[in-house]
């Protein structure tokens, strides 16, 4: 498959929780970490969403929030995946930001630079992503 989203994790639906409009999926990354989507009840039936089914989660870049300090708040945003900045990558008004998950998967982040230097982001430095379940779109195999 070919698209734009730079993030792309492969996974195994563990949990799906319908709603009224919306149905939540959580997927087990093959890391271990679990992220979680909201999609259309009409999405998940036409994907065939169930527990067990193998997906592809993806997330763009620029949807992507780092965090390195939560100051003692908690945040809606469902999704929360600590790791390990391994790269940044400057750019002239943006930079990238590569953080390796726990279980050695990469997650991409695209920041501004003035919040790489507010940050103090460096290689090696802990960071957390953060993103919200609705920026998860799912795919699965024909």
């Amino acid at each position: 498959m070919k698209v734009s989203a730079r993030n792309q994790f492969k996974g195994t639906v563990s949990e799906v929780r319908p709603g009224s409009v919306y149905t939540e999926v959580a997927v087990r990354l093959q890391g271990g970490d679990t992220l979680v989507a909201t999609i259309t009840q009409e999405s998940a039936k036409a994907l065939s969403i169930a527990a067990g089914k193998p997906v592809i989660a993806m997330i763009k870049a620029p949807h992507v929030i780092i965090v390195t300090d939560f100051g003692g708040y908690r945040i809606s945003a469902r999704n929360q995946l600590a790791g390990t900045v391994t790269e940044v990558k400057p750019g002239a008004i943006n930079s990238e930001v590569d953080i390796e998950l726990k279980g050695g998967e990469k997650i991409a982040a695209t920041v501004t630079n003035e919040s790489i230097e507010a940050l103090g982001l460096r290689q090696g430095q802990a960071a957390t992503a953060v993103f919200k379940a609705g920026s998860v779109i799912l795919a699965v195999a024909d």
